[in-house]
């Protein structure tokens, strides 16, 4: 009787540590807000101008997308929460602080997108070139 008691009372508490566990990750998911900047230098991008910042900006978006989507994708299998959190959780901290630290130096450097650049409209072929078709031998046909 006291060994089946003892063998009730393991199998317990190995299911409230992985309750404990699960509510611990789960508590790491809403704090990453606050504690984001704390993975990041704060002075990188002290000397960062405009142009640098918005690379920088665009390529920390492009990482934290990944990052999620990864996270997401592993998400879906068995054991997924666990895996997404140990494998991705800490990149997409620290790269979610990089781009708020990146958002405050963009800011405070009053900085703007830069435009798109025109991209010019394709040259229309030439009429004579159309007209004419050419032979094996490279010479237009008349």
């Amino acid at each position: 009787m006291a060994a089946s008691f003892s063998s009730s009372l393991r199998s317990c508490s190995g299911l409230l540590a992985l309750l404990a566990a699960g509510v611990a990750l789960s508590g790491c998911a809403g704090m990453s807000e606050m504690v984001a900047p704390a993975f990041a230098d704060p002075g990188k991008y002290e000397l960062y101008d405009c142009k640098q910042l918005e690379t920088e900006r665009k390529a920390l978006a492009n990482r934290t997308a990944d990052l999620q989507k990864l996270m997401d994708k592993a998400q879906t299998g068995a054991g997924g929460a666990v895996v997404s959190e140990l494998a991705y959780r800490n990149d997409y901290i620290a790269a979610r602080g990089q781009a708020q630290l990146a958002d405050e130096a963009w800011r405070r450097n009053r900085c703007r997108e830069t435009p798109p650049e025109p991209t010019p409209p394709a040259a229309p072929p030439s009429s004579a070139a159309a007209a004419k078709p050419a032979s094996k031998s490279g010479k237009a046909i008349r």
